[in-house]
């Protein structure tokens, strides 16, 4: 799977607010050596530096396309090729940032305490994740999916899994000094035409497409279009609402 940082970059703002609501959170802490997992093209990465100038930050992303576009401004930051699940840092992070990342991976009953493990006494691992996969455009989606029409082809795919907020406290409360996770609902206003499907282009579509012949890919993404725009109407200024929630959990070591 192929990732196409100008498509993702396409809803900036969208895409850049729950990591700013994440950064708020964290205000009063000072940390020093700040990993972000999943920095993908940097632009939430550079955030950190402006809200922590003092730290030494570390970008960590496993797609070469998209280090290529957050390395092509210049900055402090050090980005780092790898894959989250064999990441090892050589100093122990005062803060584990993540943003939108971690629902792509399995294992979480692994993966975040992990995670914590990592941190230096009394660091802070920081995560936001989709919890968006029982909305209708992923149900529509899956439908689409197990069409006879497409599914030999699209078998398998993982639209992304995390656990309940419940499931995480059980998990990680007994790893921390502090726990808290939370769950916001982000009403959306996208602008231009075909607005769900270019938001979804950047992300859940991506493994679907990328399984799909050009051809093949234009009636599939026709047939996704024509359920999303009744559950999803453009208004009469231009803007299409797409509801979003989002899972967030800040656990102090």
């Amino acid at each position: 799977m192929n990732w196409d940082p100008e498509q993702y970059l396409k809803f900036v703002e969208a895409r850049r607010r729950p990591a700013l609501d994440l950064i708020a959170r964290l205000g009063a802490i000072r940390p020093t050596n700040v990993f972000d997992l999943g920095c993908g093209a940097g632009n939430i990465t550079r955030l950190l530096v402006e809200h922590w100038p003092q730290a030494r930050i570390v970008g960590v992303d496993k797609d070469a396309a998209m280090l290529r576009k957050a390395a092509s401004t210049a900055s402090s930051i050090d980005w780092q090729q790898c894959d989250i699940v064999a990441w090892q840092p050589r100093l122990a992070p005062d803060l584990i940032f993540s943003n939108a990342a971690l629902h792509w991976l399995g294992d979480h009953r692994q993966l975040l305490p992990g995670l914590i493990a990592q941190l230096a006494e009394g660091g802070v691992l920081a995560v936001q994740m989709p919890s968006n996969f029982a909305a209708p455009s992923h149900q529509i989606l899956r439908k689409l999916a197990d069409d006879d029409r497409w599914q030999q082809s699209l078998a398998g795919i993982a639209l992304g899994k995390i656990l309940s907020p419940a499931e995480y406290h059980r998990l990680l409360s007994p790893l921390c000094r502090h726990l808290e996770i939370w769950e916001t609902i982000y009403w959306q206003a996208l602008s231009g035409d075909d607005a769900i499907i270019e938001w979804m282009k950047g992300t859940t579509l991506l493994p679907y497409l990328a399984r799909l012949d050009a051809v093949v890919r234009e009636q599939f993404l026709a047939a996704y279009r024509a359920p999303l725009a009744v559950v999803y109407p453009r208004g009469s200024d231009g803007h299409t609402l797409f509801p979003f929630k989002r899972l967030f959990i800040v656990a102090l070591r």
